[in-house]
């Protein structure tokens, strides 16, 4: 039965995860979308992480690479596009999170772990910071799917 309850409990709150609190979030009145509104200075903080960490393999903006979608010889693909154009808001808070932390499979790609290297904080902020670079209509798709539940 305890089980049960913390099962219920857990399914129900705020992960404690960027962009996880619907508070943080309103639905527009006219489009139906989900509107962000998200803190001005984590993003900036965001923006900066990634700058300093991650811009060498994802590009300015979260862009990329056009070829992203095909492996390199060495059978791994490249760095995807984090912004609206590839999969990144195919994934939850918590899967980007644990991506960032843990790094890809090296089998599937080179992104190292920043566990131990990042702050919890810095990874939360480079999570908004990407998340804001998504259109609204991306944006309202992955927040229905993942964090709207």
């Amino acid at each position: 039965m305890l089980c049960l309850i913390a099962v219920a409990m857990l399914g129900c709150g705020n992960s404690g995860l960027p962009g996880a609190s619907s508070q943080q979030h309103s639905v527009d009145n006219k489009t139906g979308k989900v509107k962000r509104n998200f803190d001005q200075a984590q993003i900036k903080r965001g923006e900066s992480v990634y700058n300093t960490y991650c811009i060498g393999c994802h590009g300015p903006n979260g862009a990329a690479t056009p070829e992203w979608r095909k492996p390199g010889a060495d059978g791994k693909y490249p760095p995807p596009p984090l912004d609206s154009t590839a999969h990144a808001w195919h994934h939850s808070t918590e899967v980007l999170k644990k991506t960032i932390l843990k790094g890809t499979p090296p089998e599937i790609g080179s992104m190292p772990a920043w566990e131990g290297k990042l702050t919890e904080q810095q990874v939360d902020d480079v999570i908004v910071w990407i998340k804001s670079l998504w259109s609204d209509e991306i944006y309202d798709v992955w927040f229905k799917n993942f964090e709207g539940k």
